[in-house]
């Protein structure tokens, strides 16, 4: 992949404005002026050019100490800046790493860094003993902010991902990460197959072509899994939600696409119409060979198992909420239909550069997914919007404008990024 430059970026100034995060509630949640870092020897200060409000802000904003990212680092006592989707331009380069970085450099983040912390041990319980795994915006500084601090941790896991184009509009680069949410998720959909009775077994993974595919959610996170699922081509792909004008927009994005790959493109209120009839007709009663539980909901993750055919995959999308994550399992699926029970949290920095490839190939059109546009100061407002369900879509922010509207949008190109940053 090439690293795209721009002109570097203009002088940093002495203190930036950041969506802090200092203790449990959304009273505790404000956008301010605070210091903006300065670079460690091997640490690299970025712009951030935009980023995405994602709904697990909120968990952290209602959890506190208690989030299973943070360990114990209790933001009352240790504030936090907020925000894991974001596309960055390199402003500053510590002493350490000129020559293998520079001013104008762009990438996007990948915040699940698979690497121990190795800055402010003290502020974790049990000084991080035992800690393998830390995040960008939890206990590394996040991405709503008009600069963000890219520490040792993110370097060394390979998270500073570059862009393989130059032109990607920086709305684009920042639903990067939660696109590779989705394509790490589709990678643990593994199926067994043989191609005679005495051939071996062979792992396929993925989605296949031809198969029946189900997405049960048709929020911002099952329009990703809609879009990608797509792409794999499969016989009839089923979407579920209890809410029509969800669905009724689903199918404005994705009928014309589904047709041109000669999917079938099947919407269903699950509030008032039979899933089960629907998979039965679809599959000629064989049942759904993927199943993505995309929505926080033990009893939706219940009901969807009883919608897999034989050697069918159910994905645990939607990650439950805590004290309400014990769900019943029928285990005579399990055994006797040998279906695969599955789930992934976040992805890696493979499944975000797949997802710029995707978007720099045209395979997929991330602009079909935002809804929302605004700056650093309505963040605290699209988080309130994501708890109520009413942002269908992404919202992205640009932390360096500075604007009063909230726009609503139906879609967001490199020509719109261009006429909105200039004006």
């Amino acid at each position: 992949m090439r690293t795209s430059v721009q002109p570097p970026v203009p002088p940093v100034p002495g203190s930036m404005r950041a969506l802090v995060v200092d203790g449990v509630g959304i009273e505790h949640v404000a956008v301010r002026s605070v210091p903006t870092p300065r670079p460690g020897p091997r640490q690299l200060l970025c712009r951030v050019d935009a980023a995405g409000i994602c709904t697990s802000v909120n968990k952290l904003i209602e959890q506190g100490a208690e989030h299973p990212l943070m360990f114990g680092w209790d933001p009352a006592k240790f504030p936090v800046i907020a925000g894991d989707e974001g596309a960055v331009t390199v402003a500053l380069v510590g002493e350490e790493l000129h020559g293998r970085y520079q001013p104008g450099q762009r990438f996007a983040v990948q915040p699940a860094v698979d690497h121990a912390p190795m800055n402010d041990l003290e502020r974790y319980g049990d000084t991080a003993a035992a800690i393998e795994k830390i995040a960008v915006g939890y206990t590394l500084p996040g991405l709503l902010a008009e600069y963000v601090l890219i520490g040792e941790e993110v370097l060394a896991a390979s998270c500073l991902v570059p862009l393989p184009v130059g032109n990607l509009p920086a709305a684009h680069v920042a639903i990067a990460e939660p696109l590779s949410c989705v394509i790490s998720a589709h990678s643990h959909h593994v199926h067994l197959a043989q191609r005679d009775p005495i051939s071996p077994r062979t792992a396929m993974t993925g989605l296949s072509r031809g198969s029946v595919v189900v997405v049960i959610g048709a929020g911002p996170m099952g329009w990703m899994h809609v879009d990608l699922a797509l792409a794999a081509q499969p016989r009839c792909l089923l979407v579920a939600d209890v809410l029509d004008d969800r669905l009724r927009r689903l199918r404005e994005l994705f009928s014309g696409r589904a047709v041109r790959l000669g999917v079938e493109l099947v919407t269903v209120n699950s509030a008032r119409e039979d899933m089960s009839g629907a998979v039965g007709t679809a599959s000629q009663g064989l049942g759904a060979d993927d199943v993505i539980v995309a929505v926080a909901n033990g009893a939706a993750i219940e009901a969807a198992q009883h919608l897999l055919a034989r050697n069918g995959v159910l994905n645990l999308f939607g990650g439950l909420p805590a004290g309400r994550n014990t769900v019943a399992i029928d285990g005579r699926l399990v055994h006797y239909l040998e279906v695969t029970i599955t789930g992934s949290s976040g992805g890696g920095p493979w499944d975000v550069m797949e997802a710029l490839r995707l978007m720099a190939d045209g395979e997929i059109d991330p602009g079909l997914h935002i809804a929302h546009v605004g700056d650093l100061e309505h963040a605290p407002q699209l988080l309130e919007m994501a708890r109520s369900q009413a942002v269908d879509g992404k919202a992205i922010v640009y932390p360096h404008r500075r604007t009063s509207s909230l726009l609503a949008v139906s879609g967001w190109d490199a020509e719109d990024e261009r006429r909105y940053l200039a004006g």
